[in-house]
């Protein structure tokens, strides 16, 4: 019975590994911070809180409602890639740019409210979960299936558990951003920043790629 219950539970690890990398908490955690500025440690406090939640609640709806809203606005799983690899590779050019130090400049300004008006857009979608976490929650769910109700809903449950362990590593490096500023020197960390700024650029271009592949091939058909 264990060994069945261990077994239903794979897609527990199988989420989390297929996350991590679209995710990157550590990496993203630097950008958060050249994005949000110099404030207090209690607004990156509340606003990973509020990341990771909403996150966990984008997760579950994806999980639950995805493929339904998909089709109800008539999206196709390419133009999702396609846009939304776009919007990533936007946000990924403007920081290289040092258009976003003019944001963060201004979010410093207006203080904590400002900052966390912003928990859902940018903070949580797209620049943690992205168009990529979509793609693969879609797949992983249409996947988690089994012989039995119990072993499906186990599959699905495991899916939740890998995103909440993710969540949880996002709140934590988000939470401690600006001490891990401190940590490294300020070329460093610009150094870093601009590294995943492009690192985010290419990651936002191969989403559009695959989604503008995707389309071709349906159009030549």
């Amino acid at each position: 019975m264990h060994s069945l219950l261990l077994g239903h539970l794979s897609t527990l690890p199988q989420t989390f590994a297929a996350l991590m990398p679209l995710i990157n908490p550590f990496g993203t955690a630097l950008l958060i911070l050249a994005l949000v500025g110099p404030q207090p440690s209690e607004v990156y406090k509340r606003l990973a809180g509020k990341v990771a939640w909403m996150m966990m609640v984008f997760v579950l709806v994806v999980e639950l409602i995805g493929q339904w809203l998909l089709h109800f606005f008539g999206i196709s799983l390419p133009m999702l890639q396609f846009s939304g690899g776009l919007t990533l590779a936007a946000m990924g050019w403007r920081t290289l740019a040092g258009a976003d130090h003019v944001a963060a400049a201004a979010a410093s300004a207006g203080g904590e409210l400002a900052v966390l008006q912003q928990a859902f857009y940018p903070y949580t979608f797209p620049l943690t979960v992205g168009p990529g976490v979509i793609v693969v929650l879609l797949t992983l769910s249409a996947h988690a299936t089994g012989p039995t109700l119990q072993a499906t809903l186990l599959a699905h449950l495991g899916i939740l558990l890998g995103a909440a362990l993710q969540a949880a590593l996002v709140y934590v490096c988000y939470r401690f951003a600006p001490r891990l500023g401190e940590k490294l020197s300020h070329t460093a960390v610009n150094g870093i920043q601009q590294l995943m700024a492009f690192i985010l650029l290419c990651i936002g271009g191969q989403i559009a790629w695959g989604g503008a592949e995707s389309l071709l091939r349906e159009l030549m058909r």
